[in-house]
């Protein structure tokens, strides 16, 4: 059944990553529990690499051990969300503020394909699609860094948010809204101002940490 992989390894990495986008993207919502049998089937390997898969996520703290041995996606109080939030204000920021001085062109571009690929999911009112954009959007910026350290933790703090964030999209204005406030923080970002960028990104956050906590 894994004679399509190169290594258990390498089945190990693929059943992580797509865990990981389905967590950050909101498909899987805080407090689902994962099937084992399920993901063998959907990713056609045996459990000894999904275990694997899950035993990781588990050491992250993106995924908790639930009930009758199980694992679930990880749940958080308000008051924990709030911290959550808090330092993931801070990294989002600090992206924002090194990519305004080290944009490159090829950078840029990337983030620009990443919106066109949100409005365009916005304005078919296609939430999954939609939040696999945004996704891509923000993993742009954290790339146009140049810094993987920061990206790593920028992407971790999504990780754990995702399945709240993605409840806040609740009607189609919702999604229009949020492509909108994307070009606004483009904006802010490409001006090369790092107290600009800084700033932008700040009232971005802040307004997804406001509308992420009324609809959780």
């Amino acid at each position: 059944m894994e004679k399509s992989e190169n290594t258990r390894g390498g089945a190990v990495q693929r059943v992580e990553a797509a865990l990981l986008n389905d967590i950050s993207s909101g498909v899987l919502s805080p407090g689902e529990r994962l099937d084992e049998v399920q993901l063998t089937e959907r990713f056609g390997v045996s459990r000894t690499p999904v275990r694997e898969a899950l035993s990781r996520l588990t050491a992250q703290g993106i995924l908790v051990p639930g009930a009758k041995r199980g694992v679930q996606v990880a749940e958080y109080s308000r008051e924990e969300l709030a911290q959550i939030f808090e330092a993931m204000h801070e990294i989002e920021v600090a992206c924002a503020r090194i990519v305004s001085q080290r944009i490159s062109l090829l950078s840029r571009s990337e983030i620009e394909i990443a919106q066109k690929a949100c409005v365009i999911a916005a304005e078919a009112n296609d939430l999954s699609g939609f939040l696999q954009a945004n996704e891509n959007f923000h993993q742009a910026i954290y790339r146009a860094t140049g810094n993987p350290y920061m990206a790593q933790i920028a992407s971790d703090f999504r990780r754990r948010t995702g399945p709240f964030r993605a409840k806040k999209f609740a009607s189609h204005e919702d999604l229009l809204a949020s492509a909108r406030s994307h070009d606004v923080l483009m904006s802010h970002i490409f001006s090369e101002d790092s107290g600009e960028a800084s700033a932008g990104m700040r009232a971005h956050m802040t307004e997804s940490f406001m509308q992420t906590l009324a609809a959780n």
